[in-house]
């Protein structure tokens, strides 16, 4: 009996079900979805030690720490401002040629360690070699920085040593130590790839 009634009960809900009338189907409009808010990312600030990774050997990354001189139309070529300016950067430079040269002398000193394995100590003599080679060069660098050091103060900063034409701003910005005019420089570079290929 009571399972009787329990499909009776099945039968009348599916009845029912049957006879409910279908609703007309409506089409909910589509809510423009939001965006989330874009969060604006902060740009990673660099500490101070990674801005000051440059490297005074390689001029064209130093000079970019420094801000180029703005000629005025009425202003004299290698006036006092100019001297000024060029005396700043050249110091700096060799300032900074300096400390690497110190930072290389203590390496070598501090890193005196005996290496029982031949591969090793050979692979670290290798590492000063090239060290030394490095500082070498820039040891001819800083006698270039003087000499023009001396050349600013003798009032010969700026002018060709071949033909006294001015180097000017732009290219003694570049190069600081230039001692010769462009078109004296092209000549002198002719030259060579003629006598040495």
């Amino acid at each position: 009996m009571a399972t009787e009634k329990k499909k009776k009960a099945t039968n009348s809900t599916k009845s029912v079900k049957k006879a409910a009338p279908k609703k007309a189907s409506v089409k909910k409009k589509a809510t423009p979805k939001r965006k989330a808010p874009v969060k604006k990312v902060a740009a990673k600030k660099k500490s101070p030690a990674e801005k000051n990774i440059i490297n005074p050997a390689d001029f064209d990354s130093f000079a970019k720490s420094f801000a180029p001189y703005k000629i005025s139309k009425t202003e004299k070529y290698m006036n006092k401002s100019q001297k000024k300016h060029f005396i700043n950067i050249l110091n700096s430079w060799k300032n900074a040629l300096d400390n690497e040269q110190e930072k290389t002398e203590k390496l070598i000193q501090q890193d005196q360690s005996n290496f029982p394995d031949s591969l090793d100590r050979a692979s670290k003599e290798e590492e000063f070699m090239l060290e030394l080679r490095k500082r070498e060069r820039e040891r001819k660098l800083i006698s270039k920085i003087e000499l023009s050091l001396k050349d600013i103060d003798d009032d010969f900063y700026g002018y060709c040593e071949t033909c006294g034409v001015e180097i000017g701003i732009k290219r003694l910005e570049a190069r600081p130590t230039a001692t010769k005019c462009i078109d004296c420089k092209t000549v002198d570079e002719i030259k060579e790839k003629q006598q040495f290929g």
